[in-house]
């Protein structure tokens, strides 16, 4: 089963510059709107932004780390895609050339007379 929360021993910064300054900035914004709100929306408030203040001060991000993992696989099935579709294009203009000029009389050619 594929784990999107599996991080590696050391988990590389791949939150950045202003990306990374949002992340600090939004989180500290969400927390406290959550905290002056309060309720089970601040709760939930104060939550993502505790998650958007981690991912800024660790400057790592799982969701963003699994995406690129997994970003070559999608390129690769969408190349796949465009190939298929593409074989298929030349299939159906084969067909369409074999067939051109043939008239179909509902007869059998093998079946004896």
């Amino acid at each position: 089963m594929l784990d999107i929360h599996s991080s590696p021993a050391v988990p590389e910064h791949n939150v950045q510059g202003l990306e990374r300054i949002s992340s600090l900035a939004g989180g500290v914004l969400m927390i406290s709107k959550g905290l002056r709100h309060g309720g089970l929306l601040g709760m939930l408030q104060v939550a993502v932004g505790g998650l958007a203040l981690a991912r800024g001060v660790s400057g790592h991000c799982s969701t963003k780390a699994w995406w690129r993992r997994h970003r070559a696989e999608y390129h690769r099935l969408q190349r796949d895609i465009e190939r298929g579709a593409a074989q298929l294009q030349a299939l159906k203009a084969s067909a369409d050339a074999a067939t051109r000029g043939v008239t179909v009389t509902g007869k059998d050619p093998l079946a004896g007379s």
